[in-house]
């Protein structure tokens, strides 16, 4: 992949330019952002500017991602928790703050790299013109989620099982807790999805989105400040969907940052999101697989504080 630019328009005023970048590009550390901005990878108004500059507002800012070919797809011996392998797939209970695939910010220690050491087949994937670099990957959890991932282990199985996802016949399940009960104790979010248009790291709901649909239902109300933990099931797959539907009802995740509160009432390091629920018919056999993983220790024991 050759450098990657970014066009963008500086909206808010006083802002530093290193946590304009960071807002930007996902998975940096400020830091790295702080090492993109002094190797003039970053212009302001065509200038390079240092990291502590504060914007007017209105600025044009360019941001020049290098090439990707500093991305490691090499093997790492990293624990992981299989919970289920067979010679074409394994599933995946991943632990929040594991990042799934190498990309800007977070070029190893992902869950790819973890899998090509425990399955040294999958680097017969890499640049695959069909597939491209998913090594595997079929699905994606973000990096503060924990829970469900089903990896492929051969093409054949990687590109049936996209099919299944594509045609919406595998069932994912999620709980969360949210900072605010619902109004109904059951309902369907309908609502499309695309890229924020300031901020490109984020979605938002708007009208010329994809169209996005996310099922929820009340399951525990009995939590200090009407906080209430749902399960949610997604009949679409787009990115952060969870997270910015359950926002745009008024009722963001727990420890959710970007679509929930800057300011968090509770100290959480991840959101309060559990991949909980994986069923998907198997490519080879065609039997019914169904796997469950329950709720974290640290999040059963946030629940505990706040009853």
């Amino acid at each position: 992949m050759g450098e990657r630019q970014l066009h963008l328009t500086a909206v808010a005023g006083k802002q530093r330019l290193d946590l304009f970048v960071l807002e930007h590009l996902e998975g940096l550390s400020r830091a790295q952002a702080q090492k993109l901005i002094r190797a003039g990878h970053v212009l302001v108004n065509g200038r390079v500017e240092k990291a502590g500059f504060r914007f007017k507002g209105g600025e044009r800012v360019e941001i020049n991602v290098p090439p990707s070919d500093e991305i490691s797809f090499e093997p790492e011996d990293i624990e992981l928790e299989i919970v289920y392998e067979d010679d074409d797939l394994a599933v995946i209970n991943k632990a929040a703050g594991m990042v799934v695939h190498p990309g800007a910010g977070n070029r190893s220690g992902t869950l790819v790299n973890a899998l090509l050491a425990r399955y040294p087949e999958l680097a017969e994937m890499i640049d695959d013109p069909e597939t491209g670099d998913r090594l595997g990957i079929v699905h994606r959890l973000d990096r503060g989620t924990s829970g469900l991932m089903v990896a492929a282990r051969k093409k054949t199985t990687l590109v049936a099982l996209m099919r299944q996802f594509r045609e919406r016949s595998v069932d994912k399940l999620y709980l969360a807790l949210l900072e605010k009960r619902p109004e109904s104790d059951k309902g369907l979010v309908d609502a499309p999805i695309a890229r924020h248009r300031r901020q490109r790291l984020r979605m938002a709901v708007r009208r010329d989105g994809k169209s996005a649909q996310t099922e929820f239902r009340v399951l525990d109300d009995g939590f200090q400040g009407d906080r209430a933990l749902v399960e949610l099931r997604l009949l679409t797959g787009r990115t952060h969907q969870i997270r910015a539907h359950m926002a745009f009802i008024g009722c963001p995740v727990v420890g959710d940052t970007v679509y929930g509160y800057r300011k968090q009432r509770l100290k959480l390091k991840r959101q309060f999101l559990h991949a909980s629920e994986l069923a998907f018919d198997h490519p080879a056999t065609g039997e019914r697989m169904r796997f469950e993983s329950e709720l974290p220790v640290g999040l059963r024991n946030v629940m505990k504080k706040l009853r």
